[in-house]
């Protein structure tokens, strides 16, 4: 592994990645919308839920407005990067793992309801590439752009094509 890769931990969330950089910051304005509306959601509580209905309403603005597709109740470990956030789609039940980033068109679903991806910590995963089904992708790994993955990819490998 490369200098770059060591630095970045694919354990511990590096939080400041996710944090809004201006005010017209789609994609970390949505990823905060999710972060606020679990956090709520886990206080309860009356102001709570008024809480989680009104940052439901904002998801909802910022989902319009990147063109992606993170549900409320996805879990994302802390310090996920989108940069092009159009077109993103992830399973409600998908897990994905810490400091992360996900470029646009990338789909992790699921098929035939055989089960969902479990992305590890510090995974690239490039543009359009598509995680199908019960797949485990190791920390540290990279997924090419357009790549179709259907089948585990090991820690600190290149996944480019399709893979089944």
């Amino acid at each position: 592994m490369d200098q770059a890769t060591e630095q970045i931990s694919a354990d511990v969330p590096d939080w400041t990645r996710e944090r809004p950089r201006q005010f017209w910051d789609p994609g970390r304005k949505l990823l905060l919308a999710v972060r606020r509306y679990q956090f709520w959601r886990a206080h309860g509580g009356l102001f709570g839920t008024l809480c989680c209905k009104f940052i439901a309403l904002r998801h909802r603005f910022w989902s319009v407005v990147t063109g992606a597709e993170i549900p409320l109740s996805c879990q994302i470990g802390g310090g996920l990067l989108i940069p092009h956030p159009n077109g993103i789609v992830i399973h409600p039940e998908a897990k994905i793992g810490v400091n992360c980033l996900i470029f646009h068109q990338v789909t992790l679903g699921s098929r035939n309801a055989l089960g969902v991806p479990e992305i590890g910590g510090h995974v690239d995963i490039g543009a359009g590439a598509k995680i199908l089904g019960p797949v485990k992708i190791g920390s540290h790994a990279k997924i090419g752009a357009n790549a179709v993955v259907l089948t585990n990819v090991e820690a600190g490998t290149t996944a480019a094509g399709y893979r089944a």
